[in-house]
């Protein structure tokens, strides 16, 4: 397998619940590691641009006012298939139907608050780390 690159967001229900440390606890037994990382407030702005490929769905409103409602944590992550791994430890989106042991399992609230985001694919995870992070801000 390939070593690659995903993007995680620890959403604003983790950041406000104090959840951040025990979610990379779950990343990084996974032996994925973290090689960029901020904590920062998106705005609506921000929000809508990220999520635009929602934009025609009747939950892109409540998802956008959700995103922008406290602080998350965008990290990206690196390791062999980090995509599919990554995806694999998030669990289902809606926790109800999640694996046990996985984050959403362990920390989601709901379908809503589902406490992180992870790339789908290799070229979103591309995408989206571009959207959140520059060349320089990367480690080893």
């Amino acid at each position: 397998m390939a070593i690659e690159r995903t993007l995680s967001i620890l959403k604003p229900d983790a950041c406000l619940r104090n959840l951040t440390g025990r979610i990379m606890t779950v990343i990084e037994d996974s032996g994925l590691r973290v090689v960029a990382g901020k904590r920062l407030q998106l705005t609506q702005e921000r929000a809508e641009a990220f999520y635009a490929v929602h934009k025609d769905r009747p939950f892109f409103g409540d998802l956008v006012s959700y995103m922008i409602s406290g602080p998350v944590e965008v990290r990206v992550l690196e390791g062999e298939g980090a995509v599919a791994k990554y995806r694999e430890i998030m669990g289902a989106t809606n926790p109800a139907e999640a694996a046990d042991g996985t984050i959403r399992k362990l920390f989601a609230e709901n379908v809503e608050r589902n406490s992180v985001h992870g790339s789908d694919s290799q070229e979103n995870a591309a995408k989206e780390i571009a959207f959140f992070f520059t060349p320089e801000e990367f480690t080893g």
